[in-house]
């Protein structure tokens, strides 16, 4: 049986993004999303996911580019001290992050902050990932996980793309995919916490290294050859609009080429559509393929 996690990253980051999720899952072809707990429009995206009960919806951990939830004060190495924010740069957290600068138990508590905004807020959350893919570093999955197990929630994105779909995304550049196969080294540790931690997830996720450049066709080249499995293919569909442009970011012209794109998949029947609810019985990947 081939199943396929549809979920759409940076719910609540506009209006728009808001608005191109949730037609995508009225049409049929998305069926998850991950929500930012602190973004500009996060209430609107808590309304319509109340108002959308099919849609499921995670946790979409913010640690890089974003505004924490806890007070600066609570987060200090995690934050410029300046702004307030978190560094807008990942190699910025990184650099910290490797050098022992930032406090684990801080990562701990600001998940932890984040998912309690939403929970608060009424939602039941299907599982967690992270902005910029920042779970994929065993000192952040560790605690993230243990922010999302006290929650309740158990399922996490598995944030690594197998070869097959790197070679099959057709605009991916070469300093992505690159970069895709180098970090394909943590693989082996993110398996072993997550059989520790007791969460699942899928057997990997793909267009990662086609983020950014995602259209029809390359929806149509990895669904065609989506092998036997689950799966998560990662979107970021939105309207490129006023609200979009106040926000710095990559992605902005891609997200309406990537809205129209993934209606493709409605050609795909054979392809059971699932979200992280569905990953039951608990679901851990042997191998990074």
């Amino acid at each position: 049986m081939i199943c396929l996690i549809v979920n759409a990253d940076d719910f609540g980051l506009t209006s728009g993004v808001n608005r191109a999720i949730v037609e995508l899952h009225q049409a049929g072809v998305l069926t998850s999303t991950t929500l930012m707990a602190k973004a500009a429009a996060t209430a609107e995206a808590i309304a319509l996911a109340q108002a959308n009960p099919s849609l499921g919806v995670g946790c979409h951990i913010v640690l890089v580019d974003g505004q924490p939830v806890l007070p600066p004060h609570q987060v200090p190495t995690l934050i410029d001290a300046p702004t307030g924010f978190f560094p807008s740069k990942l190699t910025t957290f990184l650099r910290r992050l490797f050098t022992g600068r930032i406090r684990s138990a801080e990562i701990e508590a600001e998940a932890a902050a984040q998912i309690a905004l939403l929970r608060g807020r009424g939602l039941h959350l299907t599982h967690i990932d992270t902005h910029k893919h920042t779970h994929m570093f065993p000192q952040v999955l560790r605690p993230v996980l243990r922010a999302a197990s006290a929650a309740g929630i158990h399922a996490v994105r598995n944030p690594f793309e197998p070869e097959w779909a790197v070679r099959a995304s057709p605009r991916a550049t070469l300093v992505r995919s690159a970069e895709v196969f180098a970090l394909r080294r943590f693989g082996p540790y993110f398996r072993h916490i997550l059989v520790e931690e007791g969460f699942r997830t899928t057997d990997g996720t793909i267009a990662v290294a086609a983020t950014g450049v995602v259209n029809t066709d390359t929806v149509r080249a990895l669904l065609q050859q989506l092998p036997e499995g689950v799966w998560e293919l990662v979107t970021h569909p939105g309207y490129n609009d006023a609200d979009l442009d106040k926000v710095r970011t990559r992605l902005r012209a891609s997200r309406e080429i990537e809205r129209d794109a993934l209606h493709a998949i409605s050609e795909f029947p054979a392809v059971d559509l699932i979200s992280f609810a569905n990953l039951n019985p608990p679901h851990t990947p042997s191998r990074v393929v």
